[in-house]
């Protein structure tokens, strides 16, 4: 049997669509309900959900315990409103349930909007056992319980899902954006900082933080700190210090970023989990001049996730500057084929038509991007480009 495990609070814009998406797949949904004002509730009960209810206790991590302790399953996949499963994940796992010495599942989560790495890997599906607790203020995981109880019963195993399982929308930039969010995630962080100062998961946490709102110095001391705490064994957030602490130091220290790309890529991790440092590794050379080594890293990156249409996108770019006018072209409408409304794919797009002398489609698709640009509010953009896709065709009819 299986339980569907959340932990919810004024979700009635999501909360459908994820509990949708686990419907005959899951035996029970049982939801814990924090004080919510809106429709939750009653969607929750809609959907099938049995809902129970807890005042707020200050972090996720005694609420995700809590919730845990209304469900019967012989396993729990636990899920956050802004996430959904996917259907081609379903039969994978089925068959990953019926391992007997199984413990855990790490599931491939896409990161829809999310400006890096693609697709992070989360353990949100695991047999229910007494030992397994949620730890962490924001980020509770099930992590450390997990590991110690695979000390006391070695013959239990962990297992990645190779195919991605969970689509989360959370870290889209537009919902990263909201005050309160950043607010509360920055608090806990904190929090978590305070009471282990050398915690390598805190320090990446509050580390890329401090880095994305400007903080530049203390963002790379933070990073650094938990990077030299951070035992190899630890690869997922090992990487995570990597790829950040690379992104933040790049454009000073363009060498030492390769250095810690290259770490981050060799880590033993599923290939779409390293994607970002991959395609940024291939950025970061590209700008070198180093080519063909770029292209591979890209090519690969479309082999590895070819549903990612930041690979093609990236590819295009590099193909274009090798002088591969029909490669890159290819690889533009891949990259649009997955992701229409991408202005700069369009954009680059019309420029390699126009370099190979598809006049009319060149000038298409710069109307196309201009277009685009104004839709997401991006005015000077678009009237710059306009300005100077002009200079090259006739834009007006």
């Amino acid at each position: 049997m299986l339980s569907l495990s959340m932990v919810v609070r004024n979700e009635e814009a999501r909360l459908e669509a994820c509990l949708s998406s686990v419907a005959g797949f899951v035996d029970e949904m049982v939801l814990l309900d924090t004080g919510s004002t809106d429709a939750t509730v009653s969607i929750a009960q809609r959907c099938g959900a049995v809902v129970h209810s807890l005042p707020w206790p200050g972090d996720f991590a005694p609420a995700r315990n809590e919730a845990l302790r209304h469900v019967s399953g012989d396993w729990v996949l636990v899920l956050d409103a802004d996430e959904q499963l996917l259907e081609s994940a379903r039969r994978p796992l089925r068959q990953l349930l019926q391992e007997p010495d199984l413990l855990l599942v790490n599931l491939l989560r896409f990161e829809r909007g999310a400006r890096q790495s693609p697709y992070s890997s989360v353990s949100r599906l695991f047999r229910r056992h007494p030992a397994i607790q949620w730890s962490g203020a924001y980020h509770a995981q099930v992590d450390d319980s997990v590991l110690t109880l695979l000390q006391q019963e070695p013959h239990l195993r962990l297992e990645d899902c190779q195919e991605p399982a969970l689509v989360h929308d959370g870290y889209a930039p537009a919902l990263l954006g909201e005050r309160d969010k950043a607010r509360r995630l920055r608090q806990a962080m904190e929090q978590e900082l305070l009471a282990d100062p050398d915690d390598p998961y805190a320090c990446a946490k509050l580390g890329s933080l401090d880095v994305s709102e400007g903080h530049q110095q203390r963002g790379i001391a933070l990073l650094e700190r938990g990077l030299a705490r951070c035992p190899s064994a630890a690869a997922p957030v090992r990487y995570e210090l990597l790829l950040h602490l690379a992104m933040a130091v790049a454009p000073e220290q363009p060498g030492r970023a390769e250095t810690l790309y290259r770490e981050a890529v060799a880590l033993p991790l599923p290939a779409r989990v390293s994607l970002g440092a991959r395609l940024n590794l291939a950025a970061l050379l590209c700008g070198q001049g180093q080519l063909e080594e770029a292209a591979t890293l890209c090519r690969q990156a479309t082999v590895v996730a070819p549903e990612v249409g930041l690979g093609w996108y990236n590819l295009g770019l590099i193909e274009r500057r090798r002088g591969q006018l029909p490669a890159a072209i290819a690889a533009y409408r891949r990259a649009i084929g997955l992701d229409e409304n991408h202005a700069e794919a369009q954009q680059n797009l019309a420029v390699a038509l126009l370099m190979g002398g598809d006049i009319a489609a060149a000038r298409d698709g710069f109307r196309r991007a201009i277009s685009l640009l104004r839709l997401q509010g991006r005015t000077a953009e678009a009237e710059d480009l306009r300005q100077r896709a002009t200079a090259l065709v006739k834009l007006d009819p």
